[in-house]
């Protein structure tokens, strides 16, 4: 198991948020036209970072979720392990993106979940390698808090339909309409509850 303050440090080497979708951008831009059956990771590239774009657009932090981000006082990292081909990440990395940019002292880094794989081993969900994972450092290393893959209502609907039986791409098309229907609200309201409990320690 890696030491906080060395994970910390090969946090710091990952990609910034603009650099991730320009790797995002040329990955989705490969030539010809791929089919899911061709290459499902370039298909999800495509479809993720039109969704990743959309949200650019459109997605604005509410005042209370602004006024707890700025009132971070000390140097925070923020590490997220990601795939382009994600499309939980889609929906949720440009919101985090955003709440980096409300604070300076926050600084984003993105590492690949297949290239790190020592890291991301300390940061499963049931077992499983679920992807987005936020990881939250001081300056020093110490781990602050985590968050993901996704929100609890988002996670509790994947395992009802998973237990039904339902195959594995309509569970994906459930979950993208769940996502259009809650347009962010539960992403806001679980980093106001992690930040209202951070802040007052």
């Amino acid at each position: 198991m890696l030491e906080t303050d060395s994970l910390r440090k090969r946090a710091q080497k990952g990609m910034t948020y603009p650099e991730y979708l320009n790797n995002m951008k040329k990955k989705a831009a490969q030539t010809g036209a791929v089919s899911l059956d061709e290459d499902p990771l370039i298909y999800y590239t495509r479809l993720n970072f039109q969704r990743s774009a959309r949200l650019e657009k459109t997605y604005r932090l509410s005042d209370k979720l602004r006024t707890l981000l700025r009132r971070i006082d000390k140097p925070q990292l923020w590490m997220v392990l990601t795939e382009a081909w994600c499309g939980d990440s889609a929906q949720s990395l440009p919101m985090i993106s955003k709440m980096a940019k409300e604070n300076p002292r926050i600084e984003l880094r993105i590492l690949l979940r297949d290239e790190n794989p020592d890291i991301m081993n300390q940061y499963l969900t049931n077992g499983k390698q679920g992807i987005p994972k936020l990881v939250v450092f001081d300056k020093t290393g110490n781990e602050l808090f985590t968050w993901g893959p996704r929100p609890r209502e988002a996670a509790e609907l994947f395992a009802r339909l998973q237990h039904e039986g339902w195959e594995k791409g309509d569970i994906y098309q459930e979950l993208h309409k769940w996502y259009a229907r809650d347009k962010g609200k539960s992403i806001e309201h679980e980093f106001i509850e992690i930040l209202n409990a951070h802040l007052k320690t």
